[in-house]
C-alpha cells in the first residue's frame, strides 16, 4: 500500500503532485484491466463464432458433396478423454519392463540337417552346435488329376471325384493364402493378383474375387451358429455400428459380441427393427405372445390394435412378408395414428420371436446410447460415451470451464469406484453409489449447456448404473470399438462391396477372424481345416468352443 511521505520531508506541494500521479496511474490500471477483460470476452465470443462458422462451412461442403454424388467426408471422433486408462487400479508394484519370451522352445522342428566341415589333421571332434532357422516355402504347384471314368451296364457315367477343397481349378492351399491375406492381412485383391502373378501363378483378379466370395457356405453356417451360441449363453453383449457402403449406396454394419465371439451384419438400415432381426441369428420370425403384447403396452399402442392381434388365430409368422400381409389384413397400414401401429407391432413381434427362441433372456446389452440398441429391460450405457459428452462441451468463460472440469473429475471418481465395486459387489455400497450419482447429476452449476446435459444423463440413471444389478457387465463398449476397427480398416483399404456374395463374405470372414482371436485359435489354421488343406490341424466347431468358454 502506498503511504504518504512524512511531514519531515517538508514539501506539501510535491506531496500533492505525487498523490495526483499515483491516482492517475491507479485509474489507468483500472481502465487497462477493464479493457483486458472486455477483449478476453470478445476473444471468447469470436472463438465460439469461428467454431460455429467452421461447422457451418463443413456442413455446406458436405451438402455440396452430397448433391454432386461424391463420397461423404470421414467423421473424426473427439480425442479420447482417457477416463478408462486413468481410472485403472494401480498394481502397487513397480512394473518390470516386459521382456521377450522364449521363442525357440515353442518351435517344432520339421527337418534336421547335419552340416559337415573338412577339419585339419589332428583336430578333435567336439559335438554339434545347433541353430534353429525359420523359413517359409511358397511355390506354385500345378497338379494334373487323371480321373477314371466308368460306364455302368445301364449306361450311367461315373467319374472319380476330385479331392476336397478344390474350386474352379484352384487348390485349397491357394484359397487359404488368398483369404488370410485379404481378410487378416488387409491386402487388396489387386495386390494379391499381382503378388500371385509374380510367383508364377496364372490367375486374374476376377478369379481372386471369386475365391474370396464363393464356396463359403460352410463358413457362413458356422458364423450363424456362432451368433446363436453367443446369444444363448452370453451374460452380456456389447454392440456398435459404422458405415458400410454397398453397391454404390450408403449402408451400415452392426457388430455385437462379448469376450468369446464377434459377429458383423451389414444392411441398408440401422433401425431398431433391423437390429431385432439381427438378434434372431439368421431367422426372420414374428411371434405374437405374452412378451410381444407386453411390449406393445409399454410402447403405448392402442388397446383396440392390441386386442386385434391377441384375439386373432394366427400368432406365428415365418417371414417378414407374411407378417406385413397379416397387418394389412387387420388394417394397421391404414391407421394414421401415433405411435405408428405397424412399427410398434413389428418391433414387439420381433422381440416376441427372440424370446420364443430362447435367445438373450437376461442378457444385458451394452451400447453407446444409439436408439436402435435400446431393447429389452437390461439395456446398459457406456460410461466413456457419457463422459465424452461432457468433454466435448466448449465453455466460454473461466467459471464455466471450471464447472466442466469439476463435473468431469467427479464422474471420473465415480467411474473408478464403480470399477472397484465390480471386484467386490456389496448392496450397501451400491446404495451409496446410487445416491452419489444423484448428487453429481442433479446439482446445478450455472452453466446452462452443462446443466441440460446433466439432466439428460440423469434420466438415463438406470442404464448407466445397470452394473450395480449385473456386476459382470463392462462399463464401456471398448471391446466393440476394437472389434469394429478391423471392419473400418477393411473399408478404408478396399472400399465398399458390390455383390451380395461379397458383402456376406466380408461380414462372415471378419466375424470368424475376430472370434478365432478371442478363442486363442490361429485363423490360418482354422482356414486350413475348413478349406480341407492336406495335413492341416483339426480345429473344433467354433460354436461349441463359444459355449464352453467362460462368459
Amino acid at each position: 500500500m502506498w503511504m504518504a511521505p512524512s511531514d519531515d520531508i517538508g514539501n506539501g506541494k510535491a506531496d500533492m503532485d505525487l498523490r495526483r500521479v499515483v491516482a492517475a496511474l491507479v485509474e489507468r490500471c483500472d481502465r487497462l484491466e477493464e479493457a483486458a477483460e472486455r477483449l478476453t470476452a470478445q476473444n471468447e465470443a469470436l472463438k465460439a463464432e469461428n467454431a460455429a462458422l467452421k461447422e457451418e462451412n463443413r456442413d455446406l461442403k458436405d451438402e455440396i458433396a452430397r448433391l454432386k454424388g461424391l463420397p461423404p467426408r470421414p467423421r473424426f471422433k473427439t480425442k479420447p478423454s482417457g477416463m478408462e486408462k486413468v481410472t485403472a487400479p494401480a498394481s502397487g508394484k513397480k512394473r518390470r519392463k516386459r521382456t521377450r519370451g522364449a521363442v525357440k522352445s515353442k518351435l517344432e522342428v520339421s527337418r534336421e540337417e547335419t552340416l559337415r566341415l573338412e577339419a585339419p589333421a589332428g583336430a578333435r571332434f567336439k559335438g554339434y552346435e545347433e541353430v534353429l532357422v525359420q523359413d517359409l516355402r511358397i511355390a506354385v504347384e500345378v497338379v494334373r488329376y487323371r480321373r477314371e471314368r466308368w460306364q455302368t451296364a445301364d449306361g450311367k457315367r461315373l467319374v472319380a471325384p476330385l479331392p476336397a477343397g478344390i474350386m474352379g481349378g484352384f487348390g485349397p492351399e491357394l484359397r487359404r493364402f488368398i483369404a488370410a491375406g485379404h481378410f487378416q492381412g488387409q491386402v487388396t485383391s489387386e495386390r494379391l493378383t499381382a503378388l500371385l502373378g509374380g510367383m508364377g501363378l496364372a490367375i486374374s483378379k476376377r478369379q481372386v474375387v471369386r475365391l474370396l466370395s464363393k464356396g463359403l457356405e460352410g463358413l457362413i453356417a458356422e458364423d450363424q451358429a456362432v451368433l446363436a451360441a453367443g446369444l444363448e449363453s452370453a451374460r452380456w453383449i456389447s454392440v456398435d455400428d459404422t458405415s458400410a457402403p454397398h453397391a454404390g449406396r450408403n449402408g451400415f454394419v452392426t457388430q455385437l459380441g462379448d469376450r468369446r465371439f464377434a459377429v458383423f451384419r451389414s444392411g441398408v438400415s440401422k433401425s431398431r427393427r433391423a437390429f431385432l432381426g439381427l438378434l434372431q441369428a439368421g431367422r426372420s420370425e414374428h411371434v405374437v405372445n405374452d412378451v410381444a403384447l407386453a411390449r406393445m403396452r409399454e410402447m403405448n399402442m392402442a388397446a383396440a390394435q392390441i386386442d386385434a392381434l391377441a384375439n386373432h388365430g394366427d400368432k406365428r409368422f415365418t417371414c417378414a412378408d407374411a407378417w406385413a400381409a397379416h397387418l394389412a389384413a387387420l388394417g394397421f397400414d391404414k391407421l394414421a395414428v401415433q405411435p405408428d401401429p405397424v412399427k410398434v407391432a413389428t418391433e414387439s413381434a420381433l422381440w416376441g420371436a427372440i424370446s420364443n427362441q430362447g435367445l438373450l433372456g437376461d442378457t444385458a446389452i451394452v451400447s453407446d446410447g444409439a436408439g436402435q440398441f435400446r431393447v429389452g429391460d437390461n439395456h446398459a450405457l457406456c460410461w466413456v460415451h457419457c463422459e465424452r459428452l461432457v468433454h466435448k462441451l466448449q465453455p466460454r468463460s473461466k467459471t464455466d470451464r471450471e464447472a466442466v472440469e469439476l463435473k468431469r473429475t467427479l464422474i471420473w471418481w465415480l467411474y473408478a469406484d464403480l470399477k472397484a465395486w465390480q471386484l467386490d459387489p456389496d448392496p450397501k455400497r451400491a446404495r451409496a453409489l446410487r445416491a452419489r450419482f444423484d448428487r453429481i447429476f442433479t446439482r446445478r452449476t450455472g452453466y446452462v449447456m452443462l446443466d441440460r446435459l446433466l439432466t439428460r444423463l440423469h434420466r438415463q440413471k438406470a442404464q448407466l448404473l445397470r452394473v450395480l444389478e449385473h456386476p459382470e457387465i463392462p462399463l464401456h463398449t471398448n471391446g466393440s470399438e476394437n472389434d469394429i476397427r478391423a471392419f473400418v480398416t477393411k473399408r478404408k483399404i478396399s472400399g465398399g462391396t458390390v455383390s451380395q456374395a461379397g458383402r456376406i463374405a466380408r461380414d462372415t470372414m471378419i466375424g470368424l477372424l475376430k472370434t478365432c482371436a478371442k478363442l486363442g485359435i490361429s485363423f490360418y489354421q482354422f482356414l486350413g481345416n475348413r478349406f480341407a488343406v492336406p495335413g492341416a490341424p483339426h480345429v473344433q466347431w467354433l460354436p461349441d468352443l463359444v459355449r464352453r468358454a467362460p462368459a
